[in-house]
C-alpha cells in the first residue's frame, strides 16, 4: 500500500531540546520515546509554531527544477471532471485539484528518472499512442479528440504528457526493476494446482479504492471515504476515482483487482463481497489499516464456461415514432410492431416485417453476451433461434427489439496457461517494486510550491 493520504498539509516546527534546556525551558517534556508505531517519538501534545490555513491550497509546484503550472493542473482536472459527467461539487473539485497536483508531481519524477537513465521517447510513439487512445477510449479520430479536449477545458498536450509519463515509467521499470524480479516455476505450478482444485467455485472481479489511516487520522479519512462514496453513487466513475484517490498498487488500473477468490481478501472485504451483485458498490469498509470501497465488476465460476461468453448473432430492429404522437397511439403502434416482429418467422423474414413499419434492421454476428446491458443478457440467453426480446427504449428515442439469429456457446474455460500465469505473477511483483521505487523518488525530491 502507498503511504497514507494527507487531507491537509501540516507544518511542524522541531526545536532542539539541548538548546532549550540550556535556557532552562522544558520544551521536550512531552516528547515520547521512539517506537515502531511512533518512529519520530512525537508526544501526545503538539504546539503549532506556524499558522496552518486549511483553506489555502497551492496550485503550482517546481519539482527538482521542472515547473508544474496552474494550467497543467486545470487541464488534467478537466479530464477527470469530464469522465464523471461534470457532476462534481465545488468542494470535491478542490480535493481533486490537490490530488491532481500530487499525481503531476509523481509523473514529473517518473519522467525525470527516465532522463537520468538516458531513456528517450520518440514523439512519433507518443503520437501513435495518442491516436490509439482517441480510437479505443474516446471512439474518435485524433483531430476530433483535439477539439473535444479543447471544448472541456483540457488539451492534447495534457493528455500526451500523461502518455509520455506512463511510457517513460514503463521503460524505467523494464530496465531497473524487471530484470531483478523472478518467479520460480515451482511457484507457478503451485498456483495452477490451487486453481484446478478450486474448479467450480465462485471467482470475483472486484474494484477497490483503499485509503490508509492511522489512529489519529481515522476520523478524517472516514469522512473522505464517505464523500467519495457519495460521488460514486451520483454516477462518478469508479476507475477515475480509484486512479486519483486509492493508495493500493492497483490505482494505475482503476482499482481493478482482477479475478480473485474471496479467501485472497481480508476477512472484512471477503464478507462484504460475498453477497454483492455485479455493478454494486459497498463501503466504506473499516479495516485495521484504513478503509476500502468495493465495486463488484463481475462474477464467474473458476475454470467453468460462462454462458455470458457466448457469441450471439443478432438483428436489431429499430422503430422511430413521431414526436407529436399521443401516448395511446404510441402504445398501440409499439404493440402492433412487437406482434409483427414476433410473427415474422425468424431472421429470414424479419426484414420484410420491419419494412411494413418503416423500421430499420441492423445485423451483427459477433456480439458477446456479457458486452450487452445486464437487463438484456439473461433475456437473450434464454431465447431460442428466431425468437426476439420484448420491445425496449422510449417514445422519444425510439423503440428497439433484438432477434437471436444464432449462438456459439463458449468452451469450458481452461484457465491461464503456465506462461500467462507466470507473467501475471511477475507483473504483480514489478508493481510492488515500482511503488517502493516511486516512494524513494518522492523522498529525495526537492519541491517548491508557489
Amino acid at each position: 500500500m502507498a503511504p497514507a493520504m494527507l487531507a491537509l498539509g501540516v507544518c511542524l516546527a522541531v526545536v532542539a531540546q539541548t538548546g532549550a534546556n540550556a535556557q532552562g525551558r522544558n520544551v521536550g517534556a512531552d516528547t515520547a520515546a521512539a517506537s515502531q508505531a511512533n518512529p519520530f517519538g512525537i508526544g501526545d501534545t503538539v504546539t503549532m509554531l506556524g499558522k496552518d490555513d486549511p483553506n489555502h491550497r497551492r496550485a503550482t509546484a517546481v519539482v527538482n527544477g521542472d515547473i508544474i503550472t496552474g494550467t497543467d493542473v486545470n487541464e488534467r482536472l478537466a479530464l477527470i471532471v469530464s469522465a464523471n459527467g461534470g457532476k462534481i461539487s465545488a468542494d470535491e473539485t478542490e480535493r481533486l485539484r490537490a490530488q491532481v497536483l500530487r499525481n503531476l508531481i509523481d509523473e514529473t519524477l517518473q519522467i525525470q528518472e527516465a532522463k537520468t537513465a538516458e531513456i528517450t521517447l520518440d514523439e512519433h510513439e507518443v503520437d501513435g499512442t495518442y491516436a490509439r487512445v482517441a480510437t479505443d477510449n474516446f471512439h474518435q479520430e485524433p483531430k476530433a479528440l483535439d477539439a473535444y479536449l479543447a471544448k472541456i477545458g483540457s488539451s492534447p498536450a495534457s493528455l500526451k504528457r500523461q502518455i509520455r509519463g506512463e511510457m517513460a515509467w514503463s521503460r524505467v521499470l523494464r530496465r531497473n526493476v524487471q530484470p531483478f524480479v523472478n518467479v520460480s516455476q515451482q511457484e507457478v505450478k503451485e498456483v495452477l494446482e490451487r486453481l484446478k482444485a478450486a474448479k467450480g467455485t465462485e471467482e470475483y472481479r472486484v474494484g477497490e479504492i483503499y485509503l490508509s489511516a492511522s489512529p489519529e487520522s481515522r476520523p478524517t479519512v472516514a469522512e473522505n471515504a464517505k464523500r467519495i462514496m457519495e460521488q460514486l453513487r451520483q454516477g462518478g466513475s469508479f476507475a477515475a476515482y480509484a486512479r486519483q484517490y486509492s493508495e493500493a498498487s492497483t490505482k494505475a488500473v482503476g482499482g481493478d483487482l482482477g479475478w480473485i477468490r474471496l479467501a485472497q481478501l481480508p476477512t472484512e472485504l471477503a464478507t462484504a463481497a460475498h453477497d454483492m451483485q455485479s455493478g454494486q458498490l459497498v463501503g466504506p469498509i473499516e479495516l485495521r489499516g484504513g478503509f476500502s470501497i468495493l465495486y463488484m465488476i463481475d462474477k464467474r465460476q473458476v475454470l467453468t464456461a460462462d454462458p455470458r461468453d457466448a457469441l450471439l448473432a443478432l438483428k436489431q430492429i429499430s422503430l422511430s415514432l413521431p414526436a407529436s404522437i399521443s401516448e395511446a397511439d404510441a402504445n398501440k403502434r409499439i404493440d402492433e410492431f412487437a406482434r409483427a416482429i414476433k410473427a415474422s418467422k425468424g431472421c429470414g423474414g424479419v426484414d420484410a416485417a420491419a419494412a411494413k413499419f418503416g423500421a430499420q434492421v441492423v445485423a451483427n454476428d459477433q456480439i458477446r453476451a456479457r458486452d450487452l446491458p445486464a437487463q438484456l443478457q439473461q433475456s437473450l440467453l434464454a431465447l431460442a433461434q428466431g425468437e426476439s426480446t420484448p420491445p425496449f427504449g422510449s417514445v422519444a428515442e425510439g423503440v428497439r427489439m433484438l432477434m437471436l439469429c444464432g449462438r456459439d456457446d463458449p468452451k469450458a474455460a481452461s484457465g491461464p496457461s503456465f506462461d500467462e500465469l507466470m507473467s501475471q505473477m511477475e507483473d504483480d511483483r514489478v508493481n510492488k517494486r515500482a511503488q517502493m521505487y516511486l516512494r524513494d523518488l518522492r523522498r529525495d525530491a526537492i519541491i517548491e510550491y508557489n
